[in-house]
C-alpha cells in the first residue's frame, strides 16, 4: 500500500497514512474520467434554449400580395424563415442533456482521478482542520502555510467555520466525502483531503 504523510495546518508531518491500493493506485483511465465529466457538465445545462418557428410568430395570416402580376417573388406568409422577423428554421428547443452513467463506472472514474492525484504528488492529507471562528483571513493565512494556491477540500463532516471562511477564497472548494467527484477533483491542482475522509472515501469506492 502506498504510504502518505498526514501534516497539521502548520504543514508539520505528525503521522504516516496508508492508502488503499485499490482506490489510490488503480490504473488510470483516462476515457472513464473524460465520459463522467460530460455526464457531469451535461447535467448542469439548463437546456432552455428556444426559438419560435413560422407557426409560433405572431402575425402574418394574411397574404401580402396576389400570387401573380406583381413582378414580385410569391409569398404566402410575412412570417416566413426568409423574412426578418419570420420563424426560425430548426432553432433550438427546450431539452434535457443529461444522461446517465452506471455507478461502477462513476466509481472507476473516481479512482482513476484519485491515483492521478497521488501520482502527481497533489494530495495533502491533514489530520485535523479547525477554526474558532468564521474568518476569510484566517483560512487564507493556512493556505498560505500550507503552500496552496488552488486546492479541493474533502471534510469528513459539516463544519460551518470551515465552510463559510473558504467560500470567498478563489480556485478553492469545500466538500463532504460523500461529494467527492472526477470534475472536482480535476479543476483544482490539490486535492487536501482531512485524516477521517479518506476513510470515509475507501468505504464507499470499495462498497
Amino acid at each position: 500500500m502506498a504510504v502518505v504523510n498526514v501534516y497539521d495546518i502548520e504543514r508539520n508531518k505528525v503521522s504516516e497514512l496508508e492508502l488503499d491500493d485499490s482506490v489510490f493506485a488503480v490504473p488510470v483511465k483516462e476515457h472513464l474520467m473524460y465520459d463522467v465529466v460530460r455526464m457531469q457538465l451535461a447535467s448542469r445545462r439548463q437546456g432552455t434554449a428556444s426559438t419560435k418557428g413560422r407557426s409560433d410568430v405572431r402575425g402574418g395570416g394574411k397574404k401580402p400580395w396576389r400570387q401573380k402580376g406583381t413582378g414580385r417573388a410569391r409569398v404566402g406568409t410575412i412570417r416566413s424563415p426568409l423574412w426578418r422577423g419570420g420563424g426560425i428554421v430548426f432553432g433550438p428547443q427546450p431539452r434535457d442533456y443529461s444522461f446517465k452513467i452506471t455507478k461502477k463506472v462513476r466509481k472507476a472514474a473516481i479512482k482513476s482521478a484519485l491515483t492521478l492525484k497521488v501520482q502527481n504528488d497533489k494530495i495533502l492529507v491533514l489530520n485535523d482542520f479547525h477554526l474558532n471562528e468564521i474568518k476569510t483571513k484566517k483560512f487564507k493565512e493556512v493556505m498560505d502555510k500550507l503552500e496552496l494556491k488552488s486546492a479541493l477540500f474533502v471534510i469528513d463532516k459539516a463544519n460551518e467555520e470551515l465552510q463559510k471562511s473558504s467560500h470567498n477564497i478563489k480556485d478553492v472548494k469545500m466538500m463532504l466525502s460523500e461529494g467527492i467527484n472526477v470534475y472536482d477533483i480535476l479543476k483544482y491542482d490539490n486535492l487536501v483531503l482531512l485524516e477521517p475522509s479518506v476513510k470515509m472515501i475507501e468505504r464507499a469506492l470499495l462498497s
